[in-house]
Formats: structure tokens, C-alpha cells, sequence
């Protein structure tokens, strides 16, 4: 084959290979375009910080009234919240200078929101609140209050009340007893409430008293119930957080109520019931008005009708009757028809403290100082 003849059969070759790729390409659909990847997904937002929680306790957790009272206050947030909170506590804070000092760690530990659950604790929130403006401070049963502190208390009389129905009519003597710890309104108020209460279903009655200065102190306490009981009481009452003066009633064969907490196993033959305090509703309230930005300083008094007081585990033999009026009582106070301190009530000067049909305010309640007629002794000088 010559020369030309090959450069003659290339030609043809590639024309041939040209117009193949012209017919393929003519022929050919167009590919669907390949979808988009997905964009990456965003980064989880991290989970938010737990709100840190501390309690500053008076008494010990188990002393088996207010503290252990506040104690399952402070379960309950845990259990209504999970993991959005964590809580701490620190028990046996004296109310002095020590109260200032545990405090004020309390907020340098990252603490947003602090529960201080005495009174005593007033004045030393108040200046670690001043130098902590990011916390929230809550005190119990105080009055002075702050742009970051605000006050709760539990309407005790209540619970008080209720108890003096059921004194009066169990007593045998006539003669009740009360153990109060410090002369302040509060726990006049609460022994004056007891004494109207039982006055309510026995006019015969009257109340004697013992202080003994300390709100937790066992031997005190005991001591004190049991010099009521040799004055003459048969049915006792205290405004103190341990279970001593139920316990000394049940072994001097008298009667007794628990207080802040269901006593009953302290002394079961004694018992006749117990003024419990369910600080739960309140202490939820608080954490959820931390958490959802809400919370704004003031004040709240809560009772039965807040479910925040109860007379509970009443005594078999307590009378029917009795049962029945507490139970008024309760619907009384929750739907806002019954009040306590509602006159005509007589200090025990005799004189009018409040007129017929007059019905005490919350202002009058806060500054009671002075016993109602049918108390014995003197309140302590200063009070």
C-alpha cells in the first residue's frame, strides 16, 4: 500500500470516529442535576446551666419539725425541677455573726437564689444582698425587704388555732401549757391564737407559758414542758422545733401537739395532732419565678388556703365534735368565710384589743405584743 493510499484510509477513519461522536452527542438526555447537600445541621445549643439553690437551716435537718419542715420544702423543688436546679444546704447556723459569714459563701459559691429560714437571719441578708445584686435572697418570717430580698412567712396561727379547739376540749385541768422559744409576734401571736382557739369550745380555759430563749434547744425545752406539767398543764403546745415537749408529755402521761411537722411517732399515746407547715407551694413558686425571670421583691403570708398550713393526724379519741369544728375551720379559712382574729377579743388587761365583728388586718397580726385574756404571766420585757 502506498503512502497515499494510508493517509487516505486515516482520513476516512477519522471522519468516520467524528461524525459518531456527532450522532451520540445529538442523542444524549441531559442528567437531572445532582441535588444539593444538605447544609450541616447547626450546633446543639448547650444546655443551660442548673440554677444553684442554698438553704441557710437554724436547726438540724432531723430535728423533726421546722427545719425538717423546710428540708422537704427544699426536696420538693428538686423533684418538681430535676435537673434545671441543684440545691444545697447548711444546717445549725447560728443567728449571729456566723449567719453572715455562711451567707455570704453561700453567694460566692454561685448561688442565685438563697433561702434563709429564720428570723434572725434578717439583718444579715440584708447586707449580703446589698453586695450581691445578681442573687436572690428570700427570708423567712422577717419584715424588711430589698430590690434582690423579699420576705415569706406561713400563717402558724392558723395551725395554732385549730390546736387550741382540740386542747379545750381534751384538757381535764382546764389548765394548758405552751413552750415558746422568742418573744417576738409571731410566737405571741401563735400562743394568744391557741388560747382563743381553745377558749372558742371551753371558756373555762387558761393558757400558762415557759420561754426558754433558744428556738432549738432539746434540754430546754424539756425542761419547760415539764414544769408546765407540774404547774398543772394537761395539754401542751410549743412554738419550738424539736420534738421534746411532746416527748417529755408522753412520758409524764399528758397530752401534746406536734409542731411544724407530723410528730406523731415521737410520741403516739401523747399526740393529738400536729400543726404541720408545707413550705413546698412556696418554695416551687420561688424557684419557678427565678427561673422564668419573674421573681420581683415583696412579700407573701401563706395558709390553708395557699395549702401552705394543716392540722393533721388528729388523735382517735379526740371527739367527734371537735374533728368537725376543725374541719369547718379548714373550709373556713380556705374559702375565706371564718376569721381568727375577729372581734370582740380582750387583751388580758380586760381592755378591747379588737371590737365586735372588727377583723384584724395583716398589719395588726405583725405587731401583736400582748397576750389575750386567759394568759398567765407577762410577756418578757422588750417584746
Amino acid at each position: 500500500m502506498t503512502d497515499l493510499q494510508k493517509r487516505s484510509l486515516l482520513k476516512a477513519a477519522a471522519l468516520t470516529a467524528v461524525a459518531a461522536a456527532a450522532l451520540v452527542g445529538c442523542g444524549k438526555k441531559e442528567e437531572p442535576p445532582k441535588p444539593a447537600a444538605a447544609p450541616a445541621a447547626a450546633p446543639a445549643a448547650p444546655k443551660p446551666e442548673p440554677l444553684k439553690i442554698a438553704f441557710a437551716y437554724v436547726g438540724p435537718v432531723g430535728d423533726g419539725g421546722w427545719t425538717f419542715a423546710h428540708d422537704n420544702g427544699r426536696k420538693a423543688i428538686e423533684k418538681e425541677f430535676g435537673d434545671k436546679v441543684v440545691t444545697s444546704f447548711v444546717e445549725k447556723v447560728p443567728e449571729s455573726a456566723d449567719a453572715e459569714r455562711v451567707i455570704r459563701d453561700m453567694a460566692g459559691q454561685g448561688n442565685k437564689l438563697i433561702f434563709g429560714t429564720t428570723f434572725g437571719y434578717m439583718e444579715p441578708m440584708l447586707k449580703v444582698a446589698a453586695d450581691n445584686k445578681g442573687v436572690k435572697f428570700e427570708h423567712a418570717t422577717g419584715y424588711k425587704t430589698a430590690e434582690n430580698m423579699r420576705t415569706y412567712d406561713s400563717r402558724t396561727y392558723e395551725g395554732a388555732y385549730m390546736a387550741g379547739v382540740i386542747a379545750g376540749k381534751m384538757t381535764k385541768s382546764n389548765t394548758l401549757g405552751v413552750v415558746g422559744s422568742i418573744p417576738i409576734p409571731e410566737v405571741i401571736r401563735n400562743i394568744n391564737s391557741f388560747t382563743l382557739g381553745a377558749q372558742s369550745v371551753n371558756p373555762k380555759v387558761k393558757t400558762k407559758v415557759v420561754w426558754v430563749g433558744e428556738w432549738f434547744n432539746p434540754p430546754k425545752e424539756t425542761e419547760a414542758a415539764t414544769a408546765l406539767i407540774n404547774g398543772g398543764a394537761d395539754v401542751l403546745m410549743q412554738n419550738t422545733d424539736s420534738s421534746a415537749v411532746l416527748q417529755t408529755a408522753e412520758k409524764l402521761g399528758k397530752r401534746a401537739f406536734g409542731w411544724d411537722s407530723d410528730m406523731t411517732a415521737y410520741g403516739p399515746k401523747a399526740h393529738l395532732g400536729s400543726a404541720v407547715i408545707n413550705w413546698a407551694p412556696y418554695y416551687i413558686k420561688a424557684t419557678r419565678d427565678a427561673l422564668e425571670g419573674k421573681w420581683a421583691t415583696g412579700s407573701a403570708w401563706w395558709g390553708v388556703k395557699e395549702g401552705a398550713i394543716d392540722m393533721v393526724s388528729v388523735a382517735a379519741d379526740v371527739p367527734e365534735d371537735a374533728k368537725k369544728k376543725v374541719d369547718e375551720i379548714k373550709a373556713g379559712l380556705k374559702g375565706g368565710t371564718f376569721s381568727i382574729w375577729k372581734g370582740p377579743i380582750l387583751g388580758q388587761d380586760g381592755k378591747e384589743v379588737l371590737k365586735k365583728d372588727e377583723v384584724a388586718d395583716d398589719k395588726f397580726l405583725g405587731g401583736i405584743k400582748f397576750y389575750v385574756k386567759g394568759v398567765e404571766g407577762k410577756v418578757p420585757a422588750g417584746n
